[in-house]
């Protein structure tokens, strides 16, 4: 039909045909009576819960993001670009997951067993119970899970299988959406975790209908720079475990090597007291990271201003530029500013205004702040400066790190706001009510 009359997606109409047995109202052959276990509802305080044993894929990372490990019967979608090492380290983690737990089914649509094993080989995979298929059929996959009855199976990836139940190619909606079903059947009613790798489009969303995402249980995005050593894994949605978590990798001839304190790795090349530079204190998940917030303010030379982040909301940055004119008096209305944040480093919070806020007012003044001090803030229309939360978190990370001096809101530092007087006993708290007020302690 072309375009949905109802939501207006493009070719999203997919032909689905009823299987010839399946007789109206009878469950018995209905497919999807299999994932039903129980035909009478239970009372809420009758109903057991069991804590289950949560399983190490050997990379403490990647158990970072999932909650602490992967949950027996559980299914998770990894998405990423193309290249940035999802395949990598799925085989990583199937690897040490076949030597230490129980046999690994690595099913891959995408690469022959050949492939997959030259990979193994670079990245010392040795002798387990790894078991390699190079399928794109569902129902053959779901025949080698039953047989092998694997304590992991991996699918690279779901976009590449297909169901012979429909007559549509590989990729399309109604063949994903029956994958991503399957798959879960067989991972709950065998209690198998099941990983399947997506891949996303070119706005960087995973690709398929967005009941995918409904239907599995944990959501990752690999994210990274292709010219930067390191990536990053968040997570999306946890039904196991808290939100927006994050790991951090570096890529090396030998795989991905987890980085257990970002925060150096982000600073490692920070130029100290260079003007526009600034030290961030974000919090990603339950983990402090402290990064560099770099800006450059340069005159307009075709008389048309330019602005330019990478790393934060474009949009964001014009808010905090008018703010600095209107507030602080600093006119920025005939330059070009560029913002960046250094190592490839995506931020979304609001803590990060300050800090940004502080890069631009250092290179307008060609003043660098010092290099001991580490910033962060919320910045309002009105030119003050809101508190924010997990302050105590920031300021530790800061103190390890080896920074002696914090500008932060004042609300974070008043008794009774939270506990940052322990944390701060090495650092010297400086609260701030006003951006005028930051700037004259940040650049003096």
């Amino acid at each position: 039909m072309g375009k949905c009359v109802e939501c207006g997606a493009w070719n999203s109409f997919v032909e689905e045909r009823a299987a010839p047995d399946a007789a109206p109202g009878n469950a018995a052959n209905n497919r999807y009576a299999q994932f039903s276990t129980s035909t009478t509802a239970k009372l809420y305080a009758e109903v057991e819960t069991a804590n289950a044993v949560r399983l190490s894929s050997g990379i403490g990372e990647f158990d970072r993001v999932l909650g602490g490990g992967i949950v027996p019967g559980s299914l998770v979608l990894l998405g990423g670009e193309p290249g940035i090492g999802k395949s990598t380290l799925l085989l990583q983690a199937a690897a040490h997951f076949a030597a230490h737990i129980g046999p690994v089914l690595y099913a891959s649509g995408e690469e022959s067993e050949h492939q997959i094993k030259s990979r193994g080989d670079r990245l010392g995979v040795g002798a387990a119970p790894l078991y390699l298929l190079s399928e794109t059929c569902i129902e053959r996959i779901l025949e080698e899970i039953a047989r092998l009855k694997p304590a992991l199976v991996v699918v690279d990836s779901v976009q590449t299988v297909f169901s012979m139940k429909f007559q549509s190619a590989p990729g399309s909606i109604g063949q994903v959406r029956e994958a991503a079903t399957q798959f879960l059947f067989a991972a709950k009613g065998q209690n198998i975790p099941t990983v399947l790798v997506g891949h996303v489009t070119k706005d960087g969303n995973l690709a398929g209908p967005k009941a995918l995402e409904h239907v599995v249980d944990t959501v990752l995005y690999f994210e990274g720079e292709r010219h930067h050593s390191h990536r990053v894994i968040r997570a999306i949605k946890n039904r196991f475990g808290a939100v927006s978590e994050l790991g951090v990798f570096e890529m090396t001839g030998a795989g991905l090597r987890p980085v257990a304190n970002p925060s150096r790795l982000f600073l490692s090349e920070r130029a100290s007291g260079t003007p526009g530079s600034a030290v961030l204190c974000c919090v990603e998940g339950s983990r402090p990271i402290l990064v560099e917030v770099q800006a450059l303010v340069s005159t307009s030379t075709y008389g048309n201003a330019r602005r330019m982040a990478i790393g934060i909301d474009q949009n964001r940055l014009a808010l905090l530029l008018a703010v600095l004119e209107k507030r602080a008096g600093l006119s920025l209305a005939g330059d070009d500013v560029y913002v960046n944040i250094a190592g490839g480093m995506s931020i979304e919070e609001p803590a990060a205004d300050l800090s940004v806020v502080a890069a631009v007012a250092s290179s307008v003044r060609n003043r660098g702040l010092s290099p001991a001090t580490a910033v962060f803030g919320e910045v309002g229309l009105s030119g003050e400066i809101r508190g924010i939360p997990q302050a105590s978190l920031r300021i530790r990370e800061a103190v390890q790190m080896g920074f002696s001096r914090v500008v932060l809101p004042a609300t974070n530092v008043e008794p009774g706001a939270a506990d940052t007087t322990a944390e701060g006993q090495d650092c010297e708290l400086i609260g701030v009510r006003t951006v005028g007020e930051a700037l004259d302690q940040l650049i003096a």
